[in-house]
């Protein structure tokens, strides 16, 4: 088989972002935190913790926030790369505080969200450099740019060129765009020490193709070994086992869009019997019947428990409410 790993200039990995676990009272549960990040850890799999989406990040108290750092550098530093990712700031300073929470806790790196000005606004050029400027000149440990279309624009090629050429600490970026030219012309701009990782799966085989890194996904709190598969795969030219897995990734994709996101997920981690716990308001818990009976039985369709080497717990939830 030939080796496309050596297609790919840049090591090939993948990360989850993960979820935060909240008791039935919606409280931070520490316990269920600690059990998920040691499983994250037994796979293998790369974690962002703190993440507005996924890890309902602005739910999250200052003090909250602080604690789920702290508890993945304490499980998970040294084990997985363990990175902070936070919720899109409406100022410079909220990133650079963010940063001193970052190392205070000990993580080895932290994203850098694109500004999200609010009330629909889109800052200028120059105010986006400018935003980007004021943070990088002040944080000094590794940060990785964050190019999303949640904000309403992607970052400009040149200024993310420009921006990496000037700031050694800067590791890589996350691209979360539909646009693939605009991938390509990124993937193709940064030298190779640059990471280049597309939020989600559904990008996750053309990203490595063009000779990035990896991809981000939330299906990797369910099912990380699987998401790891689609990579190390790949990077061994299985690329019929790659595909397989992919697949796979992207039906645990499209169940999650259906039946809400993290509340998809969070469902299906305790139908599997894991520590996920319940989504926080102003989200609300998947409880309806047919819809768990629909979870459990793709979970089964896709042998997950088997891939992720879980015990069979006999299905209490299946087809029913918890």
């Amino acid at each position: 088989m030939t080796d496309l790993g050596k297609m790919s200039r840049r090591d090939a990995t993948t990360f989850v972002i993960s979820i935060t676990t909240f008791d039935d009272q919606e409280r931070l549960d520490e316990e269920a935190l600690r059990g998920h990040f040691r499983r994250l850890a037994g796979s293998g799999i790369g974690v962002y913790v703190g993440g507005g989406g996924s890890g309902e990040g602005f739910t999250l108290t200052p003090d909250e926030a602080r604690r789920v750092l702290e508890i993945a550098s304490e499980e998970l530093k040294g084990k997985v790369p363990v990175r902070a990712m936070g919720v899109e700031p409406r100022t410079a300073r909220q990133m650079i505080d963010f940063s001193g929470v970052v190392a205070d806790a000990g993580l080895e790196a932290m994203q850098i969200y694109s500004l999200d000005m609010g009330h629909g606004n889109v800052p200028r050029p120059n105010e986006l450099e400018r935003y980007l400027v004021d943070i990088l000149s002040v944080v000094r440990i590794p940060v990785i740019l964050s190019t999303h279309m949640s904000v309403g624009y992607q970052l400009p090629i040149d200024l993310i060129s420009g921006l990496v050429s000037r700031y050694d600490n800067i590791i890589g970026v996350n691209c979360t765009n539909p646009d693939l030219t605009y991938l390509l012309r990124l993937v193709d701009k940064l030298d190779d020490r640059i990471e280049v990782h597309v939020g989600g799966p559904m990008q996750a085989l053309t990203a490595l193709a063009f000779g990035a890194s990896g991809y981000l996904s939330s299906e990797g709190n369910l099912a990380p070994r699987l998401c790891v598969s689609v990579v190390d795969r790949y990077r061994s030219g299985d690329v019929s086992g790659s595909h397989d897995a992919y697949t796979k990734v992207m039906r645990i994709f499209t169940m999650a869009v259906q039946h809400g996101g993290i509340r998809f997920t969070k469902a299906a981690l305790t139908l599997l019997g894991l520590p996920g716990g319940i989504p926080r308001r102003p989200q609300l818990p998947v409880t309806d019947p047919s819809a768990l009976g629909d979870i459990s039985a793709v979970l089964d369709e896709l042998g997950i428990r088997d891939i992720e080497e879980l015990a069979d717990t006999g299905h209490p939830h299946r087809g029913r409410a918890s």
